[in-house]
């Protein structure tokens, strides 16, 4: 036992530098005041925890597009969403507070073969109705959401067996809202050569369609 006398002895003398914890003792006399004061300040501090625990959650409730202006909501519904993401937003009208209205693409030129265009006719509509609600539709707000109308189109195509044909009517729809959408436009004759040489490219595109089997010949 004698070998562990040593260590015991060095353990004691370090064990003694730590400060005793106060006795149950000592907290007993704590003046009266004091634990007033405490009482206090913990009810306190409970109400505030109690408040910052509920306003996130009255945060969570508030949509994006309510904190969001009008104008600011139709430009990630025409620009920042892919063309199924939005017809998703415009089955539900969200939000309900813009104009979703639309005739299709009852005043566009003649789709006999069926391409896929309606839901790129939907977001057009959806463009500038809204932009002319906001009093934002001019000459370059019209160009770029026909742009954007063009671009909605091509990808529709994507999943089209006559691809070019189906790009060609694309050039033909883009052409003729660039011609005719509206009052605002401009430079209508500038804009008709191009519908006119966007027609025969497109009525070429077919006939090679047909040959090759792609399309059917209609009568």
């Amino acid at each position: 036992m004698d070998d562990y006398d040593e260590p015991c002895r060095a353990w004691t003398a370090r064990a003694q530098e730590y400060p005793r914890p106060p006795s149950l003792t000592s907290l007993l006399f704590v003046p009266f005041y004091q634990l007033i004061a405490i009482m206090k300040f913990h009810a306190v501090v409970l109400v505030l925890a109690s408040a910052a625990a509920a306003a996130p959650v009255a945060d969570a409730t508030t949509s994006i597009a309510e904190r969001q202006s009008p104008s600011a909501v139709t430009d990630l519904l025409l620009f920042g969403l892919t063309l199924p993401q939005f017809t998703a937003r415009r089955n539900n009208r969200d939000p309900a507070t813009l104009d979703w209205s639309t005739d299709g693409c009852t005043n566009s030129p003649d789709n006999p073969f069926g391409f896929p265009f309606l839901p790129g006719c939907h977001r057009h509509d959806f463009g500038y109705r809204n932009y002319r609600a906001q009093s934002r539709f001019n000459k370059d707000a019209k160009a770029k959401i026909d742009l954007n109308f063009k671009n909605d189109l091509y990808y529709q195509c994507e999943g089209a067996w006559a691809k070019r044909a189906c790009r060609a009517l694309a050039d033909v729809y883009y052409q003729a809202v660039r011609r005719f959408g509206g009052s605002d436009t401009s430079r209508r004759e500038e804009a008709g050569r191009a519908y006119e040489e966007a027609v025969v490219i497109y009525e070429k595109a077919v006939k090679e369609a047909q040959e090759e089997g792609l399309l059917p010949v209609l009568n």
